[in-house]
C-alpha cells in the first residue's frame, strides 16, 4: 500500500512538473503565464524567455526521472535490479523536486505558496518510497 501511495505521489509530482515545463518553456510569453510568475510586462517576459525555457527543461527532466523511476520500480520484483534502480531514480527525482521547492521558499515570503505547491507531493512521495 505504501508503494502504491508513493507511486501516486510521484506520478502527481511528475504531472505537475510537466505542467510547469509547458508554462516555462512553451507558454512563457503569454500574459496568463507571465502573470502567474510575477512578470509585470511583455518586454520583461521576452527578456527572461531564455532563462524560463532552460528552467522548464529542468522541470521536465525531473518529471521524466520520477515517471521512469516508478515504471522501473513496478517492473522489477522485490530486490531486483529494475526495482532498486527505479526506487533510486524515483527518490532522486522526488528529492530534487522537494529540494528545489525548499530553495524557492528561501527566495522570499511571496514564494511560499508556489514552493508548497511544488514541493509537498514530491516530499510525501519521497518519504513513502523510502519505506516502500
Amino acid at each position: 500500500m505504501i508503494a502504491i501511495l508513493g507511486s501516486v505521489c510521484a506520478a502527481l509530482g511528475a504531472l505537475l512538473h510537466v505542467y510547469i515545463f509547458v508554462m516555462e518553456s512553451v507558454q512563457w510569453t503569454t500574459p496568463r503565464v507571465w502573470k502567474v510568475f510575477g512578470i509585470s510586462d511583455q518586454d520583461t517576459a521576452e527578456r527572461t524567455r531564455g532563462m524560463a525555457y532552460n528552467q522548464g527543461f529542468y522541470n521536465l527532466f525531473l518529471a521524466i526521472g520520477a515517471a521512469l523511476g516508478v515504471i522501473l520500480f513496478w517492473v522489477g520484483g522485490p530486490g531486483s535490479v529494475p526495482e532498486v534502480a527505479g526506487r533510486t531514480l524515483a527518490l532522486f527525482a522526488l528529492g530534487s523536486m522537494a529540494a528545489a521547492a525548499l530553495v524557492l521558499l528561501t527566495s522570499g515570503r511571496r514564494y511560499a505558496r508556489p514552493a508548497i505547491i511544488q514541493g509537498t507531493v514530491p516530499l510525501i512521495g519521497f518519504v513513502l518510497f523510502v519505506f516502500a
